[in-house]
C-alpha cells in the first residue's frame, strides 16, 4: 500500500490547490487541516463540530467502543466476562493500571483503598453544612473538590507515588461521601466504614446500617451492585469524562478534575437518564395503557426513554447484563410494580418497525433504575450510584492524560459571529 493510499487529497476551490492530508488511525490532524488557507493574512481551515461528535481529542487505551456491534471492551476485556467473573476493585486496578492484577498486586490494592475509607472529621462538619434538603450530587461535587485543601501534595501530579495516593484515596472516598449524602438527605446520623466488609457491602453498611452491631447486606445485592459499578466504570469520551480531561490539561490536582466530572454528570442529559425511565413509567401507568403511549411517541407528543443510544447503534451490551441482574435484585426485594410495565414496553419496541428502523433498543438506563428503586434509593441517589464506579475510569482517564506528550491545555477554537469595529460611546452622550 502506497502513503498517498494513507491520505486524504483536499482541493480548496477557492484558491485551486490541492493539499495531502495523512490519515493516521482513521483520522486526520486537524493541524493539518488549518494549513489550508487563502493567504499568509487567511486564518486556516477548522472544524466547525459542536458536542465533539466526530473530533477526536486524545489518543487512549483505556475502553474501546464498536456501537454498531455492540461492543465494550475495558484494555480489551469484554465487559460481559469483567460483570460475570471479576470485582469492581479489580476492574478499577484493570482501568487505571492497565493490567489485570497479580495476587499480591491485588492483595495491596484492595488492602489500601480498604484502609483509607476514611475521611477526615472537618469533611464530616463540611458536609453536616449543607442545607437538610441539599442534592446529594451538590454535596458529593463539593466535598470532593474540598478534598484538594487536605491533600496539598496533591498538586504535584508527575510523582507516580503521589498520584497512587490520590487514586487510592479517591476511590476509597467516594462510597463514604456518596453515602454520607444520602444518609445527610434522610437526617440520619452519617455511619462510618467498616473495614472488615468488602467495598460494596461496605457501602451499603454506610447506606442502611441503624441501630444493628453489623449490617448484612444480602449477597445477592452485593453481587448486583457489583455488577452495576463495573458496567458504570467507564464508558469512552463521554461528557464527564471530556470534561475530567480538558480541566485536567490545566495540570491541575485529580480531585479537582473528579469534581469537574461529577458537575457534568449531574446534568439531567448525561446522568439523569435512568430517573427520566421511572418517571415515564410512572405515567404510562399500567399495561393496558402502552399501546396510547406508543401512538403519542410516534405523534411526536411522547419521548421514549431509556431507548437507543447515541454510540451504540444495535443494542447495549450492559443492558442484556443489567436484566439479569434484576431477577436478582427482585428476589431478595420483591417486583417492583413498574417491571411489569418496563418488561410489556421493550416487547413492543423490539417488535415494531418504527422503533427497530430507528433503532431504539433498551440501554443500561433502561433497567438501572428499577434496580436503585428497589434498594430503596430515591431518585436524586442514582447520579450519585453512577458517579462512584465511574471515579475509576476518571482517574484512569486522568492518569493517561498526565501521562501523554501530545495533550495540552484544552483550548478550543470558536468561529466568531459578533460585531466587529464598533466605536464607543461614553455613557454621558448615551444616556443624555
Amino acid at each position: 500500500m502506497t502513503d498517498n493510499q494513507q491520505s486524504l487529497t483536499v482541493r480548496d476551490n477557492r484558491t485551486g490547490e490541492e493539499y495531502e492530508l495523512p490519515i493516521t488511525d482513521g483520522a486526520i490532524s486537524a493541524k493539518d487541516l488549518g494549513k489550508i488557507g487563502t493567504g499568509e493574512e487567511s486564518p486556516g481551515v477548522a472544524v466547525y463540530d459542536p458536542g465533539f461528535t466526530n473530533t477526536a481529542s486524545c489518543r487512549s487505551a483505556v475502553t474501546f467502543i464498536d456501537g454498531e456491534k455492540g461492543i465494550l471492551e475495558y484494555r480489551g476485556y469484554p465487559i460481559e466476562q469483567l460483570a460475570e467473573s471479576s470485582t469492581f476493585l479489580e476492574v478499577a486496578y484493570l482501568l487505571i493500571y492497565g493490567e489485570l492484577p497479580t495476587e499480591e498486586q491485588h492483595e495491596k490494592w484492595v488492602h489500601e483503598v480498604t484502609f483509607h475509607t476514611f475521611v477526615h472529621e472537618n469533611l464530616r462538619s463540611l458536609m453536616q453544612g449543607f442545607r437538610y434538603d441539599a442534592h446529594p450530587m451538590g454535596m458529593l461535587m463539593s466535598s470532593v473538590g474540598a478534598l484538594s485543601t487536605f491533600y496539598p501534595e496533591a498538586r504535584n501530579i508527575t510523582d507516580d507515588d503521589i498520584r497512587h495516593e490520590q487514586i487510592v484515596r479517591m476511590i476509597a472516598k467516594m462510597p463514604t461521601l456518596g453515602a454520607w449524602s444520602f444518609r445527610h438527605a434522610q437526617g440520619k446520623p452519617y455511619v462510618y466504614p467498616d473495614n472488615n466488609l468488602s467495598y460494596t457491602e461496605n457501602f451499603l453498611s454506610m447506606l442502611f446500617k441503624m441501630s444493628e452491631q453489623e449490617y448484612n447486606a444480602d449477597p445477592r445485592l452485593v453481587k448486583a451492585l457489583e455488577v452495576l459499578f463495573i458496567l458504570h466504570a467507564d464508558h469512552e469520551q463521554n461528557c464527564s469524562t471530556n470534561a475530567v480531561r480538558s480541566v485536567g490539561s490545566s495540570q491541575v490536582d485529580p480531585y479537582s478534575a473528579v469534581s469537574a466530572g461529577i458537575a457534568a454528570l449531574f446534568g439531567p442529559l448525561h446522568g439523569g437518564a435512568n430517573e427520566a425511565v421511572l418517571k415515564m413509567l410512572r405515567r404510562i401507568g399500567s399495561k393496558d395503557k402502552i399501546p396510547a403511549f406508543i401512538a403519542s411517541v410516534k405523534n411526536g407528543d411522547e419521548r421514549l426513554m431509556g431507548f437507543g443510544h447515541r454510540v451504540y447503534k444495535n443494542f447495549d451490551p450492559r443492558a442484556t447484563i443489567i436484566k439479569k441482574a434484576c431477577d436478582d435484585v427482585f428476589e431478595v426485594t420483591g417486583v417492583n410494580p413498574l417491571l411489569e410495565i418496563a418488561l410489556e414496553l421493550e416487547k413492543i419496541a423490539l417488535e415494531d418497525d418504527y422503533f427497530i428502523s430507528r433503532k431504539l433498543y433498551p440501554n443500561v438506563d433502561f433497567y438501572s433504575g428499577l434496580i436503585y428503586e428497589a434498594l430503596k434509593f430515591p431518585p436524586e441517589m442514582f447520579t450519585v450510584l453512577f458517579a462512584i464506579p465511574r471515579t475509576a475510569g476518571w482517574l484512569a482517564q486522568w492518569r493517561e492524560l498526565v501521562d501523554d506528550k501530545d495533550q495540552k491545555i484544552a483550548r478550543p477554537k470558536q468561529i466568531y459571529t459578533g460585531d466587529r469595529h464598533l466605536t464607543f460611546v461614553p455613557s454621558s452622550e448615551r444616556w443624555a
